[in-house]
Order: C-alpha cells, then structure tokens, then sequence
C-alpha cells in the first residue's frame, strides 16, 4: 500500500516517515543529494528505528544537516512506566504534538506481547471501557504506532531479555477508524526492510465496523482479526456498545463471512462475562449460534473494573459453565485471566487519568 505524503508549508519541516522510498528519493533528488541514498536513510529510520539523523553514521555530515534542514523525525517518547505485580509494564508515551497515549508489554512464560493503542482517546463509547469515555483527539500516524512496537521491544529485551513475539492492537482507540494509519503500520512492522515480524504474530481488535470489516477482506489481509462482540444480541449489543446500532449483528455477520472467503483468516470473539447482564445459558447460547457463522474461537475476558461504570465481572463458577456450554457446541475456548490490573493497564482500563514524571 503506497504512503501518501503529507502536503506540508514550505517553511515547516517534513516528516521524513510519511513519505514512501519513491517519494524519498525524488525529494533528495530536488535537494541536491544523490537518490541511492534514500535506500540508506530507508534503513536508518525503519530496519534500526533510528530517530536522530546524527545518528545515521554512514551519512556525510553535510548530509544529515541537509536532512536537518528539510526534516523532522517525530518520534514517539516512554513518559512513565510502571510495573505490575504480575511484571506487565504500562506505558505513556508523549507524541510530538504533547497528547499523551498508553501501551502495555504484557510477559508470558512462551510470548511477549506488545499492546499498542492506534488513537489518542476513542469516540466509540463503549460503557465498560475506561477509553470510551475519552474524546478522541485524532489518529495516530503509521510512525507512531510503530515506534510504541519499538519502544515496547526495547522493553522486553531490557527487563526479560526476551524478543517480542506478537503485537496487538487493543490499546486505546479503534483501529478500523484509523484504517490508514493502522494499515500502514502493519507494512512497516512486517515488511523485511522494517521490523520483518510475521503478519500472523499481529492482531487487530475492532468493536465492530462492517464496512471496514469487509475492506480487510479486500485487502487480503494476513493478520488476525479479532471481534470485541461482549453479547450476541442486539439490544444487550446496544446496551453496552453503541456502535452496535449502526453496526448490527446480522450486518456484522454478513461482513465476517465476506471477510473470511476473502482471507480464510479464522476471526477472534473477544467475550467479557458481566454479572447479571450476560452471563447466563441463553446467552451462551446465543453466542454459540453466531459463532456458526465462521471459523472462530472465543476468548473469555476477565472484565476488569473502572471507575466511570458499574459493571462487575461474573462469578467465577458461572464464567467456566459458560465456557462448558461453547465448548459443548464445539466453539475453542479460552478464559483469559487479565494482566496488570493493579497498575491501570488491563483490557478495558487504558486512559490517560493524571500528569505523570519523567522516568529514565
């Protein structure tokens, strides 16, 4: 997918990441420097995520001043980290512009999984969500979901001198409303003269936007989808998730089949059990039905509280007679237990709550 370039004034500095290698070059071309070099600085910012032109060491100085004078590498920075009991590091990161978002390293005994947010807030409103109770304030360019994947990387080999092994986005945001963004991301993140990280190790979670469903089915997408879906009827669906009204079941349905003929891709349901709202065997039952639709496995979330709602996670008992129930039907089955609660950085818990320090 090529990258369009941003129209820029002519006394501002061009962010050198939004531009393509074609577009690279034929830049440094109008500048005076020879257009092989594209392919060097093409490395420098995205196989060694390098975000300092000083640092490009096989660059004549009187280069990376020329790249100085014409660029600008907006590069994302770790604000503060925190780490869980259960050794998850929670993140802010500062963007270029001051606006603050959250990325979550989450450590398990055979993956290192990196959660990365694809907005600054949410405008979807779910009512369980800490996010969806955010304005969301634009998009996040490809550059800074990348650097949240590299900065987060850096963070696995320093603390547990582990490589990271999947990516996820289920931070803040929507990802299928940052369609451009997100997708542009994951060329950078797989491509072999980026990061070279397997599409099958990537996964977007969306609330559910059937158009946008269908577009991934388009593009033929190689990563994993997964579907926040959370009940499987429309007026609980509504209740809870308001994108629900736009985006019904039966519309979302029809999109998932279209998805997976395109992709053959097997689809997630990411299912969070709530006390008294949706944990009963109708509504296993329910949701065993719409997984006949296709190829699919549930997750079962922990719900993890927030403050601004009053839902509660059920009962453990009933949670694994739910989880009985899908299995009896034949739908796979896991139970997540949630990582990082204790430090605000669980599903569900992601929002920028107070002014944080500086941390090395």
């Amino acid at each position: 997918m090529p990258y369009l370039c941003t129209v820029v004034e002519q006394n501002k500095l061009i962010d050198i990441r939004s531009l393509s290698l074609a577009q690279l070059k034929d830049k440094l071309v109008e500048m005076g420097e020879q257009g092989f070099r594209a392919k060097q600085i093409y490395e420098w910012l995205w196989a060694k995520s390098c975000t300092d032109f000083d640092e490009m060491s096989n660059l004549s100085k009187p280069l990376r001043e020329n790249l100085k004078a014409h660029f600008t590498i907006h590069a994302v920075k770790v604000r503060n980290a925190q780490i869980s009991a259960d050794k998850t590091i929670k993140n802010s990161f500062t963007l270029y512009d001051g606006n603050v978002i959250e990325g979550v390293l989450i450590p398990a005994p055979e993956r290192m999984t990196a959660c990365v947010s694809s907005q600054v807030g949410c405008s979807l409103t779910c009512k369980f969500c800490a996010t969806g109770y955010m304005d969301r304030k634009r998009n996040l360019n490809a550059d800074e979901i990348y650097d949240q994947v590299v900065l987060i990387a850096k963070q696995a080999e320093e603390h547990y001198q582990q490589p990271l092994t999947n990516i996820v986005y289920m931070g803040m945001g929507e990802p299928l409303l940052n369609y451009s963004g997100m997708m542009k991301s994951v060329e950078r993140i797989t491509s072999p003269d980026g990061l070279n990280m397997a599409a099958k190790r990537i996964t977007v979670s969306t609330a559910g936007i059937a158009k946008m469903i269908k577009k991934l089915g388009d593009d033929e997408v190689r990563f994993n989808l997964a579907l926040s879906l959370h009940a499987a009827n429309d007026k609980k669906r509504n209740e809870i998730m308001p994108i629900n009204e736009q985006n019904s079941l039966k519309a979302l349905a029809e999109a998932l089949k279209y998805f997976y003929a395109k992709t053959k891709n097997p689809v997630t349901f990411e299912y969070i059990v709530f006390h008294n709202f949706n944990d009963e065997l109708e509504d296993a039952k329910e949701l065993a039905r719409f997984c006949k639709h296709v190829p699919c496995k549930v997750n079962i979330i922990e719900y993890n509280p927030i403050s601004l709602a009053d839902f509660v996670n059920a009962e453990a008992d009933k949670i694994e007679q739910f989880a009985t129930y899908l299995r009896s039907q034949g739908v796979v089955t896991n139970v997540r237990r949630s990582r990082g609660k204790d430090i605000d950085a669980a599903c569900g818990q992601l929002a920028i709550k107070e002014k944080e320090s500086e941390t090395a």
